[in-house]
Order: C-alpha cells, then structure tokens, then sequence
C-alpha cells in the first residue's frame, strides 16, 4: 500500500473563450466513445478538462497551441511538460459537435495527418501559375556596399527579467564596417522562439533553460550572418542577440514573452549606448566595428522575436509598468523603425508610430495563418497614419530558413523544413515545385528585403520606396524570389474603410473573424486562409471588417458608402487593397467614384490576380491597386467631397473582398509619434479563502498623455459569455473597472481566472494587452492511497488498482503509471494484452511481440480521479494465449504532477499474470 500527496496540474490563467454550439449533453463515458482519436473529457464540474494527446511530441516553435470547435476558438490549453498532452478547461464551456474538435497552431492543424514537416520526397506536384516578373527599380538594397566587414561576440552577465525564475544571458553577434567614416546607424537582430538546447552528434533537442549537463545552447543568434554582413557592407553596425533563455521559460508568461523580449533589446541597447560615450570600455568585438549611432536604429525581429521588437519600438516611445519592466533605465536611443520576419502578434497591438516592414513567408509551417499581417492592418486609423507600414508576401518562403542556425545542412543543432506536408504534395511548398525558395534563395532575398527597409526607414532614401509600399517593383538581388508588397500609412488619405458605419450595397459587409458562416467573409469551402482575418483572443471581434463581392454575371455593381463624404483632394491615385481566392486569373472590376452632386467618373480598371496558394497556405492575401484620379478631375468631380466608391466587375464571375480604399501619393513623410496614453492590463492573484465572498478588481494602469479609445472584452470563467465595450481613457482614469467576486471554499481545486483583453481603438497604444484576476486555490492537495484491486490473475483477466482520495476535491487529481522494464523474470508482452486496449492507449499495435515498456517510447497510463469522486480504477486487460508460459510481470510506476507540471515519482507497482489453468 502506498500513500502519498498527489497534486494536479494548474490550468494557468484561464484562456476558454465561449462558443455557441450546444454540448453534448451525453455523460462523459458515452462522449469519450464519440471523440476523435487522442481526444477525452476528464473530470466533471468545475474540474472538467477537455484533453489531446498526441501521438509524437509537438516541436517547440512560435505559433500557439489552440483548440477548436469547427471555426470557433475554444482557448489556449496548458501544454504537459512532455510536450504531447494538452489540458484546457471545459467545465460549463459549450464545445459544440465533438467530431468538429480541431488542434491548431498558427493556422496549421495538428491532430490530423499532415502535420509532419516537409522532406521533399516523392514525385514533385504540377507547379503553382507564376505572373510575369515585376520590372526592376532603380535602386537595389540588396546589392553589396563598399565597407570592409569584421565580425566577433560579446557575453555580458546574465540578468533576471520579472517573472523568470532563472537568469537570461546576455549574449550577441557583432557584424560591422571596419572603415566607414563616422558614427554608423545600428541594426539589431532578435530570433524566434526555437529549440533552447541540443546535443552535439545526435538528434536530442529540448526547450529547457539552463542547458541540461551534456547538451548546449542553439546558437540561434548566429543565424542572421548573411542579412548582417550585407547590412555592414553597406555601413551598418549590427548585433543578433541570444535569447534562448526567454524562449525556454516563456510559457510562464502571459504575453508569451513579449514584454521580457523587449527588455532584452532594450538592455542591449542600452550598453550600446554606454559604449556609445565610452568606447574604451566597450568588449573587443564592438570596438573592431565603426562607432554607432543611437539615433538611427533599426530593429529587425524573427518570430517571436518579431513580437519582441514591435514591443521594444512601443517600449521606448510609451515606458511600461517598472513591475513588468526588466529595463528601468532612460531612452538613449531612437528607433527610426522595424522588420518583422514571419512574426507572431498575439496581442494584435503593433506599434502606430514606428515604421515597419512586415516579411510574410509564403510556405510558413510554423506561423501559418501569417498573423505578422496585422502589423500592418491593426495600425489603421489608431493614430496619424504617417509612418509606413508594409507587407512583404514573399512566395515560397518558409518559416525556418530565413535563420540559417534553423536550416537543415546550414545549423549546428538539428534543424529541419518547417512547412509541413501528408501524402499528397504541395503545388506551391513543396521542395522541388517552381515556387519553392531554397534556403539560400531565401536568405538572399530576406536579407534584401531587410536592407531595403534599412535605407527608406533609417537612411530616408525614397527610391526604394517602391520596393515596399505596394508600387510593383522587384529587387534583381531577391530573384528569383516572387516578392509582393502592399502597405498602409505614409501618404496615403484614409477613404473607404469599412465598418459599421459603411453602407453597402451589391455585396456585403463582412467580419473578418466570426465563426458564423453567413457574418464571415471567408466562405466554409475556402481552400486556405487569409492574413487579414487572423484571429485573436476572442470570436467573434467585432470592429475588424472588409466587403466581399461575389457574382455570377459582368456588370453588378458593388457601391462602398461611408457614413460622412471622404475627400481625394490633392492625391494621385486612389489605391485599394483587393483580395482575390488563389489560384484565380483575370479578375476585372471598373472603379468609379459618385460625388454628393451625384456626378459619377468611371477612373480605369483593376486586374487582380490571386496569389499561387493550396489549402496549407494563407493566399487569401490583398493586392495593391492604384488607379489613377485624372480621370476625376477631367470630368469635374469634386474629390472634396466623395460619397461613393463603386467596383463593378467586368470578368464572367468571381469573387473579390476589399480590404479599403486610400488617397495615395508618393513620398514617404516624416514620422513624428504621438503623445498617446498607454494601457497595460496586469493580473492580480489572490488566495480564494475558506468561506464568504470577496470583490477584486482587474489592475488597469493607463500613461503617458492625452486621450483615447480601446475596446476592452470581459471574458465570465465557465460561461460563453464575454462582453465588450469601447472606453475613452486618459491617464490617471479608471475608465477600465472590472470587478470580480470570488466565493471561498475549503475544497482542494483548480485556480480560476477571470480574463480581461484590450485593443486600441483611437489614439492609444497598449503594452500589456491581457490580465484579469486570478483566484487561487489555497486548499491542501488530497492524499492519495493506491491499492490492488487484482495485481496476482491468470491470463485472460484484468489487472487492476484503485485510486483513491482521502478526500472530495473540486478538481480533477492527475498523475500516470508509467511501464518499466520488469528486469528478473518474464515481463508483459504487447501479444499479452488486449488488441484495442494497446491501440487506444499508446496507438501501438501487438506485433511484433515486445515487452509492454517497449510497447512505444516511454508508454504510461493517465490517472485522473474526477471531480467529485472518491477513487477510480486503472486495469490492464490480458488475453488467453494458450501457451505454457512461467508467470509474466508488469511493473509500473506511479507518477504524479504538482502544480507546475513537475513529475513527482511514485510506488513501483507490480502485477502478475499466470496462465490459464
């Protein structure tokens, strides 16, 4: 008999967002029958989990885990330190149909076939259509310069970062001119969120930090040696910082490490600007290079690392809470702007002021839904509008390789293609197709990319402009990449932007993140994704729409009416951003404007072709147009006072969403931010207590200056509900009050969290975008006494243990029996047991005969005693042979979790099975 303390898994803060759909009303037995493989409900009440364990550990990588229900987000699960189980609440959450269950990661799903990466193998697929190659501009970034490089790299002490129990070292690669005159601008580099550790000569890799004893640091950091070289060559002092300690301890942040990136940058920066006004005490690598200049900085951001720096360039313009702030010094620096290379946006609040240039890799496995899209489309109408904010979608590219140290045949640790595949070839990702980028391909044309957004943004050259804003020019140095751009910002006159406040007629306003079909704009048969619809914290988002067209015949007008006139006046061209499906040829639609007089002048028309794309891309992706307002102004329109943009299509049938509509001219204008106020959500934990009920309130802290708008969403733990509404705030306000009431119990369960999101509407800008109250448990963990039930059968019979409690919790109680080798004696074989019972637990099969702990890697059994429940029973079913065998064994050991998922060992159990008589 064993006893022992027996702890559960902490859910963390809770991130179920509600659905609509009905649960099942079915008790949990009969539901588990029709749940899709690796699929189970544990628990019942307030500790019910919704449960998926994969068959292989999921790679550690940017996007994050999610699960669905059909098209509707039900929350972010808690990942098992085995990187294959995931935990996500579901007590009073309606799941919906169980068979429409999905797990997904930045667009890409992970519970079906396909989500292994891409090996090349096979017959190549037909190739994706290609259009003609744009024309050259006069101006290519990514030519060579005429600097001498030279290259080395610093490690200062390692520094603590609130909210990471172990230190985060400080760590950097120096490329750099040897002779360029002067004071250099500077260009920093941060990676992605990758493997932390790896051993040399094998395979082994892991997420861990400090590096476990044997194993080493990936040096991510060292990846970027191609972009940086360039960069120097051309006059630029540039770093790559290491951050693998924030990668391997991010999951305990609830911005998945972007406020703790951003102080990295920051505490680089800093030094730099130490070594800026004594050079003599900078480290030997800094001082082979040219001097740098604080005031011209670039920062350009990988992944996660793309997250990072947005946060740093917000970071430095609007100071965070010092609390959350691992940075407490003053800014001696400027960043004049960034590059963000497929990169997450979780909070979905890029920086307004700052300009950017956002890398969209076509065959993105990692971040596939391409959410670094929003950098773009989330800075609209939030402030000025005067800095330049670019899409680069760059056909072919995938997630991994813009990194060379995460390329397989380039990287020191293992590395392989992200972009992943089944069966069935890709037409556009997979290697080998006419619109796959090879790796050294695409690090040439990601270093080109990064240089142009260097010269327009810190070296204010406007000839390549064209490179990025949507104009339609190729860099010769990219080819033969196919790089598309589009942009917002900068020149460009807000027109027609649609939203609540835009009649529509012809077609329909659409939502761009809605789980309903018919208030969607991307139809349920879409083959693909888009960008532009990427999802965020809660579905449906109201205040994210567009306008779709759809028609069958030429000449059905689509008429776009704001609710006051807009004004052309002054502009060039109108330019719209227009989304076409992929795959799709000749789409045609007239564009015309209707001024207040009624007089109407048709400007041209618009061909848009659909981007090369399959059902693994996200090619739902919006082409620039500009057309001409010569036309306007021959037929005497009065572009002051514009009531009406009409789109009528010329093509036999097709489909088309418009994004919005523009003023533009040329030029790129100077940035000046903004005095904006600046909103940060933090979390407040508190014990439940015993008895009675107390008030909390969500901490809300708003800087800086002036006033604005955000749209704050209130999420009620274990309902469907969250609510929304939209506040002006101003420094000081406590516009944002969200009260909780926690009820005290004296019953051992799980935390609850009480969730709270913003977004900025107008005029503010936000840090810290989620928080809530927490009410922890404070209630001891049950006891847990494991006894035979029937340890000693004969072939044939089950054998069995119970589990019990020595006391009812309000949560589930988890831990595992994982199988060890028996050493003296026969041991269980897989032919032993029962077919269906090795099939659903561990996805193995009997043959070939094998020892049970060798049934797969590391086999165990779960352990849950519901909430609720006293006990429950774990048995492993035998089979009859009819073989004269000595008495095989089984031995277990019983493993438990506390509340950080740290595995605590167990008794050693033992069973015997004899033959039949």
């Amino acid at each position: 008999m064993a006893l022992l303390a027996l702890a559960a898994a902490s859910p963390g803060p809770a991130h179920a967002q509600p659905s609509a759909a009905s649960l099942s009303d079915e008790p949990p037995g009969r539901a588990d029958e029709r749940l899709p493989p690796g699929w189970e409900f544990t628990g019942t009440g307030a500790g019910k989990k919704l449960v998926w364990t994969s068959s292989d550990r999921v790679p550690m990588g940017d996007a994050r885990v999610e699960f669905y229900a059909g098209n509707r987000l039900l929350g972010r699960p808690l990942a098992a330190r085995d990187g294959r189980s995931f935990r996500l609440d579901a007590d009073g959450a309606r799941i919906g149909p169980v068979d429409e269950l999905r797990v997904m990661a930045g667009g890409r799903r992970l519970d079906t076939a396909g989500s292994a990466p891409a090996r090349g193998t096979g017959s190549a697929p037909p190739s994706a259509r290609q259009e003609a190659r744009l024309p050259a501009n006069p101006v290519d970034p990514g030519v060579p310069g005429r600097y001498r490089t030279v290259s080395g790299e610093y490690a200062l002490r390692s520094v603590r970062l609130p909210g990471f129990p172990a230190p985060v070292e400080r760590r950097a690669t120096v490329v750099g001119p040897a002779d360029a005159p002067g004071r250099r601008p500077l260009a920093l580099f941060l990676h992605g969120r990758h493997y932390t550790c790896f051993k040399a000569g094998s395979d082994e890799q892991g997420g861990d930090w400090p590096c476990k004893a044997g194993t080493r640091p990936v040096p991510s950091h060292r990846g970027y040696l191609k972009a940086q070289k360039l960069l120097a060559s051309q006059g630029y002092v540039t770093l790559s910082v290491s951050a693998n300690g924030i990668n391997g301890q991010d999951h305990l942040a609830e911005d998945g490490g972007a406020q703790a990136r951003s102080s990295l940058v920051r505490l680089h920066l800093a030094r730099w600007a130490d070594w800026a006004a004594n050079r003599a005490g900078a480290p030997a690598a800094v001082r082979a290079a040219s001097p740098a200049d604080l005031s011209r900085v670039l920062l350009v951001g990988h992944s996660r690392g793309g997250e990072g720096v947005n946060r740093a360039a917000l970071d430095s313009l609007y100071r965070p809470p010092a609390d959350q702030d691992g940075y407490r010094g003053t800014v001696r620096w400027n960043i004049r702007g960034t590059v963000l290379i497929g990169p997450t946006i979780f909070g979905q609040n890029p920086a307004p002021e700052v300009p950017s240039t956002t890398i969209l890799p076509g065959c993105d496995g990692d971040v596939s839904d391409l959410q670094g899209e929003i950098y773009v489309d989330g800075t609209r109408g939030v402030s000025r509008g005067a800095a330049l904010h670019s899409a680069v979608y760059m056909v072919g590219a995938n997630h991994n390789f813009f990194n060379s140290e995460w390329t397989p045949g380039q990287a020191q640790a293992p590395a392989d293609d992200d972009f992943w595949s089944d069966e069935t070839p890709d037409p556009v990702c997979t290697p080998g197709t006419k619109t796959r980028l090879t790796a050294t391909q695409q690090q040439a044309a990601g270093a080109t990319y990064i240089a142009a957004a260097a010269r327009l943004f810190v070296a204010g050259d406007d000839r390549v402009r064209p490179l990025l804003d949507g104009t339609g020019r190729r860099a010769p140095s990219a080819d033969p990449a196919r790089v598309l751009t589009h942009a917002v910002g900068a020149n460009r006159k807000p027109a027609f932007l649609p939203g609540p406040s835009v009649t529509v007629s012809g077609g329909r306003l659409c939502a761009q993140v809605d789980p309903e079909p018919a208030r969607a704009c991307l139809p349920a048969d879409a083959r693909g994704q888009s960008p532009h619809f990427a999802s965020w914290e809660t579905s449906p988002e109201p205040g994210r729409d567009a306008v779709a067209m759809r028609w069958s015949s030429p000449g059905s007008t689509v008429a776009v009416r704001p609710a006051d006139p807009v004004s052309l006046a002054g502009a060039g061209a109108l330019a719209l951003r227009l989304i076409v499906p992929p795959n799709t040829t000749g789409t045609q639609l007239d564009v015309a404007l209707v001024d207040t007089s009624g007089r109407r002048a048709t400007l041209g028309r618009a061909r848009v072709e659909g981007l090369p794309g399959s059902e693994r891309t996200a090619s739902y992706w919006g082409r620039e147009i500009r057309v001409p307002l010569s036309a306007a102004v021959r037929a005497g329109l009065d572009l002051k006072h514009v009531k009406a943009l009409e789109l009528t299509p010329r093509s036999r049938s097709g489909r088309a969403w418009l994004m919005e509509a523009w003023g533009w001219s040329p030029g790129t204008p100077a940035v000046r931010p903004a005095a904006l106020p600046r909103v940060d959500i933090g979390r407040l934990t508190v014990k439940e207590g015993n008895s009675g009920v107390r008030t909390y309130r969500v901490p809300v802290r708003v800087s800086g200056h002036g006033n604005g708008r955000v749209r704050v969403f209130v999420a009620e733990p274990g309902t469907d509900e969250v609510t929304h509404r939209t506040v002006t705030v101003r420094p000081g306000s406590r516009a944002i009050d969200v009260p909780v009431v926690v009820h005290g119990n004296s019953r051992y369960g799980y935390d609850v969290a009480h969730d709270v999101f913003v977004k900025a509407v107008r005029g503010a800008a936000v840090g810290s975008h989620h928080g809530g109250v927490t009410a922890q448990n404070d209630d001891a963990v049950p006891t847990v006494r494991v006894t035979p039930v029937a340890d000693d059968v004969t072939e044939g019979r089950r054998l069995t243990w119970r589990v019990s409690l020595s006391e009812v919790a309000d949560a589930e109680v988890m831990g595992e029996f994982t199988f060890l080798p028996v050493g003296d004696g026969a041991e269980l074989s897989t032919m032993d047991v029962g077919r269906r019972w090795l099939e659903d637990s561990f996805g193995a099969s009997q043959a070939p005969a094998r020892p049970l702990s060798e049934a797969v890697q590391g086999p165990y059994l779960p352990v849950t005693v519901p909430a609720g429940k006293l006990s429950t029973e774990v048995s492993v079913p035998t089979v009859t042979d009819r073989l004269s065998e000595p008495k095989e064994l089984l031995r277990a050991r019983l493993i438990t979790y506390d509340q950080s998922w740290e595995p605590q060992p167990g008794p050693v159990l033992t069973g015997t099975v004899r033959n039949a008589p």
